[in-house]
This record gives C-alpha cells, structure tokens and sequence, in this order.
C-alpha cells in the first residue's frame, strides 16, 4: 500500500510514511484506500490478534510485512477493558488508561515506538533520528516512556506551560538520556506550531533527521483504529448490533481511529466527538465554517486544543460537508458540566472519572440518555483519574489510589527547559544536543 500525503503531491511506502511523520509539504499522510472487512470473518479476542488482523493490508508487500504480529504482541500487551455498566444508561466503558503511563495514548506510542525502531533499522539509520513531539499532556509522557532509551533516537517533548496537570508535568519531565522535556510559554496551539515550523525548516532537515511521534504520525492512528475496531467486534459478539462511541476529543486522532474503523467495515453506528469548551468542531459541524482558534485552558486539559491537525485527514476523507456532518455529531462540555458528571458518577455510581472521560459521560446524559432511546453507547475512558488528583479529589472527597506504573514514574527526578515560542530557540536546541 502506497501513503500519499493530503496535497497530493507526495507519495511514499508505510516505512517512509512512518518513519518521516510528516510529509516533505507539511500536509499529512493518509492510506491510499481503506480496507474492508465483514466483522463475522474476524478472529480471535484479544487487541492484538484483533490488530493483526485489519492492519495487515497497511503492512502487506512492505518491508514490515512479516514483523506486524511481534508488533502487536510486544506493544499491544497491556489489559483494555470493555465493561457494561447499568442498563438505566445503556452505557458500555472501554477502559483504555491500564498501559504505563495510564492513558490511552500509550497504545498507539507504544505501537509506533515498535514499528519506527524497525523502520530505521531497514532503512539502515545509524545517525540520532530526532522526534519533535508537541503534547497537551498525555502524548508527551505516553512517548516519552515508549521511546526511553531507544537506540538511534532523541524525542524533544513540547508541553505548554501551566496547561497541564502537576502529574501529568511530572511524566513529562521525569526522563534522561535520550529524551529531554521543554515547557513552551504559550499553548498546545503553539507548541503544534513550532514543531510544524521545524519539519518546515528546509536547512534544519538537511543537519537533522527528524520524525513525529504524535497522531500527525500515520503509525499512531493505525493502533487506534485497531482497538475500536476490537471493541465494536466485542459489542457486536454479545448483543450484534452496531456499536456507538462517544469520544473524548482534543487532536481527533482517537476520533479518526475510530472512525476508520467504521469506514474498514466495522460494526460501528453513531461516533460523538465530547470536546471540552474548545468548540472549533462543533462550531464547524454545525455553520460548515472551519474556524480554528487559540485553545482555551479547561479541566480537560489535554483537550485544550483549538486547531486540531486531523481534521486534515477528516476532511479529506469526507470532502462533502454534509457527507461529515452525517458520520459525526460533536458537543461541547463547560467545566461546569464537567465537575457536576465527576461528582455525579462517584455519588450515585461509585465510578471515579478523570475530566476528559467526563466529557464523554456528560455528553452522553445530557444528549442520548433519552426514555425513549434504545441506543446503546461505549464510552471511551482515556485516562486514569489518578493523574488529575490535584482536580478530582476536591470534587469528590476522596484520595485516588495510583496505580503502580504510575506511581514508578511520579518517585522519578525531574528536569526540563524553558522554552519561547520562537524557531529559533527550538532549532539552537536540537543542534546542541550533545
């Protein structure tokens, strides 16, 4: 299979696309089709056996062709829950917050930390490839552990300053070695900003290899294909029907993945998009105007993001706007909202929540959880609470337990950079790295 780039004007095969990240243009990569499955011709229970399955057609002919499955079975190795909840909301949750650093971001970096060490060894790169990654704050740390003390490879972390949560800073800043963590003075936005600009830097790129490990990069979207195509197989072995996703929604490379998924064939029905009080996609999905914005500093912070890079990718894929706006609905959720769904699923439900899964079950209660409705949806929970304490505690009264590859990285040392939103800087930075 063959990647072309959004423009166009660049094509390349799965090792070139994952491996560069972004394309020599600046536009992202994208498949040259989609596959499709019947869901009943898919074997096996696990993510893993799931993932092997559907991303085979990506990896078919190139040179990974035959290491897809140690992929999947050496970075997908982790439990995904799917659990049913009350039949008063018809709600499932899929739990995806159980990897190391207890987001769901973990998946596709671990995934793509895999697939890269192999594209550089049979691209035969021995000089340090470099990996700009911009992050709201799980991407970073998710990376960051995937990436450690990888050979042949430096991650620079971009985070914002004061946007993110105190544990989520500490899983961004408690490396050595190969990774080296920056604290932007602006936003998410900007930190997106300055690593575009870098991939954009003609004679940096001639001194540098560089990469992107965030979902600008193909191989971080595929994984996230793969665990919703897994988890609708799953809904649709017990109850066959259609599964409907509500999903927390910053960069919409979750959203993507899933809806890949459902363009791949997979029982999948209605896909909600919970954004926070960034509404750049509700307000687009409801005027037809996109008008990206300066991000907004909420509770969810990691879905502090104004101007998400995939809807780059969305936007090709659905060129008609009426085509989009038939296949997603999306709603925004104040902080307000989000404290009241945390205090709520704790009261009455004994489920402690992070802010961002709250955006999901907000939308859910205040949208679809109608007498009438017999549609039933899983709700994608994307990080654990434990890492917003400093949030969920007050609101709920109570200490959060940590859970144990958390609490490894939260004992670690810290160190990071400060750092302007300016090129230069940045650029200083990766020519000095010793």
């Amino acid at each position: 299979m063959d990647f072309y780039s959004t423009s166009g004007k660049y094509k390349t095969n799965l090792i070139g696309a994952i491996s560069e990240g972004l394309a020599p243009d600046g536009c992202l990569y994208i498949p040259e089709f989609l596959p499709r499955f019947n869901p009943d011709d898919i074997e096996g229970t696990s993510v893993s056996e799931i993932a092997n399955q559907i991303l085979y057609p990506f990896f078919k002919d190139s040179e990974l062709d035959l290491d897809l499955e140690n992929i999947c079975q050496e970075s997908l190795n982790f439990p995904i829950h799917y659990t049913d909840l009350d039949d008063l909301r018809n709600i499932s949750v899929l739990e995806l917050f159980h990897g190391p650093t207890a987001a769901f971001k973990d998946v596709g970096a671990r995934f793509l930390a895999s697939t890269m060490d192999r594209c550089f060894e049979k691209k035969g790169i021995l000089d340090p490839v470099t990996i700009l990654v911009a992050t709201s704050g799980d991407t970073g740390g998710a990376v960051a552990a995937a990436f450690h003390n990888k050979k042949h490879i430096r991650v620079m972390i971009l985070f914002p300053k004061n946007q993110v949560s105190p544990r989520q800073k500490h899983q961004l800043t408690c490396w050595k070695n190969n990774v080296k963590s920056f604290e932007v003075d602006g936003s998410f936005d900007d930190c997106q900003f300055l690593v575009k600009s870098a991939f954009g830097d003609k004679e940096l790129n001639k001194r540098h290899t560089l990469s992107a490990a965030n979902s600008i990069n193909i191989g971080r979207l595929l994984p996230q294909a793969a665990y919703h195509a897994a988890a609708s197989i799953w809904h649709w072995r017990m109850k066959k029907v259609p599964a409907n996703f509500i999903i927390p929604t910053g960069n919409l490379g979750n959203a993507l993945g899933c809806i890949w998924a459902k363009y791949m064939g997979m029982p999948i029905g209605k896909i909600v998009l919970a954004v926070n009080s960034n509404q750049s996609i509700p307000d687009y999905l409801s005027t037809g105007n996109w008008l990206p914005r300066k991000s907004i500093n909420t509770l969810a912070s990691a879905m502090d993001v104004g101007n998400p890079s995939n809807m780059e990718r969305l936007r090709f894929l659905m060129p008609d706007f009426n085509d989009l706006r038939e296949a997603i609905q999306s709603f925004s959720i104040s902080d307000k909202k989000i404290k009241e769904q945390i205090k709520k699923e704790f009261s009455e439900n004994k489920i402690i929540i992070c802010p961002h899964t709250a955006t999901a079950f907000s939308t859910y209660d205040h949208f679809f959880n109608t007498k009438d409705s017999e549609d039933r949806f899983i709700i994608d929970a994307t990080a654990h609470a434990a890492k917003f304490n400093n949030i969920v505690e007050p609101i709920i009264g109570k200490k959060i337990d940590i859970p144990k590859e958390l609490k490894k990285l939260l004992e670690r040392d810290t160190s990071y950079f400060p750092l302007s939103v300016n090129l230069k800087d940045l650029v200083n930075y990766i020519d000095d790295w010793d």
